[in-house]
Parts: C-alpha cells; sequence; structure tokens
C-alpha cells in the first residue's frame, strides 16, 4: 500500500489517481499511523514551504517521514514535497527544511519567466530506478519557482531553464522529483510505475 501524504496543499487526488490506474492501492491520509503502515510513501505538495513545514510539524509528519527513512521503505517527493526533503529553502527569508537530503532551495534565475511553467526535456545524469525504460531526454511537466542547488553527489537529473537546474535526486531509498510525474503523461505513468515496482 502506498501512503500519499495529505497536509492540506497540492493535488493529492492526481497523484492518488495515477497510481490506482496503474494497479497500485493508494490512499491519501494524514494519519501517523497509517503513514506508518504504508509499504511505501510519497510526500507531494504545491504551495509555499514555510507553510507546509509549519503544517507537517504540526500534525508530527516530520517525525514519521525519518521513521520512513531509517526503515528503508522508498519516500518519493515531488515538488514542493521534493524541496521539504533538503536542508533549507530561500523562500520568503531562509527556511529550515526537514534535511533528509543535502542541498538547498534557490529561486529561479530572474533572467528567465517565473513560475517555470510546462514541458521540459530530463537529462538523467545518474542511473536511477525510477527512470528505467525511459527514452533519451524524456519530457515532463513543471511548475516551480524555486529549484534544488546541491554539491552532494544524489543529483539524477537535470533540465535546462535558462542554466541548468537539478530537478530530481537520489539517495538510497529516497528520491526526490521537482517535476510533476502525475501530469506528465507515459512518461511520468512510467515513472510511478518504477516507484509502485520498489
Amino acid at each position: 500500500m502506498i501512503a500519499i501524504i495529505d497536509y492540506g496543499m497540492g493535488n493529492l487526488r492526481s497523484v492518488q489517481k495515477a497510481f490506482e490506474y496503474l494497479g497500485n492501492k493508494a490512499v491519501i491520509t494524514q494519519q501517523t499511523s497509517e503513514i506508518q503502515k504504508a509499504d511505501k510513501v510519497v510526500l507531494p505538495g504545491v504551495g509555499a514551504f514555510r507553510d507546509a513545514m509549519q503544517t507537517i510539524k504540526q500534525k508530527g509528519i516530520d517525525r514519521v517521514l525519518y521513521e520512513v527513512v531509517e526503515q528503508k521503505k522508498p519516500l518519493l517527493g515531488i515538488c514542493l514535497g521534493m524541496q521539504m526533503f533538503f536542508e533549507k529553502s530561500y523562500e520568503y527569508g531562509e527556511q529550515k527544511g526537514l534535511g533528509i537530503l543535502q542541498g538547498e532551495i534557490i529561486k529561479l534565475p530572474e533572467s528567465v519567466k517565473i513560475p517555470h511553467m510546462g514541458w521540459n526535456s530530463l537529462n538523467i545524469k545518474k542511473k536511477s530506478p525510477l527512470f528505467e525504460g525511459l527514452s533519451e531526454e524524456p519530457y515532463v511537466y513543471f511548475v516551480h519557482s524555486y529549484h534544488l542547488q546541491t554539491e552532494a553527489d544524489i543529483v539524477s537529473a537535470t533540465t535546462y531553464y535558462g542554466k541548468e537546474i537539478q530537478v530530481a535526486a537520489q539517495k538510497e531509498n529516497v528520491f526526490a522529483l521537482q517535476f510533476h510525474p502525475e501530469k506528465s503523461g507515459d512518461v511520468g505513468l512510467n515513472i510511478l510505475q518504477n516507484f509502485g515496482r520498489l
């Protein structure tokens, strides 16, 4: 069973529908006990980093996420969920993240249209189980104003938007995607299917 964490931000139903379409049992929940019972966990999200972090801490979801990481269960962060995995974000001042992965979230360059909204190709940098079976330079769907910057050897894909931007990372059982696989057509379904098989 896949637990999709509901903390009041993000289009959770489209993530759930994509997993169900692929034959996975997926529940939307904010119950920590239900998240703990799941085989795999997804942290989606759209919105402001600070508000999301506050809500996650108030509900005790941060503690459960640390347990999931320790137990080596597959954990997937999508968009804002992905950003919260890192140490800090500079959205509306400096905000502390979960620190599950090393790196920070910074604003897209002023030279490009913000938010970055639409389809861009992935430049796959590192073999990842999520990218199994994808074509070269697959196209995926983005909606974001901030992006990952890390020196750690965890970046699995980048895209080009004014400059090369880090958009996917992986460390052991933790997977982080800046783009929306649930909105990325067949490529996104392939990625979610790969996650469901882990």
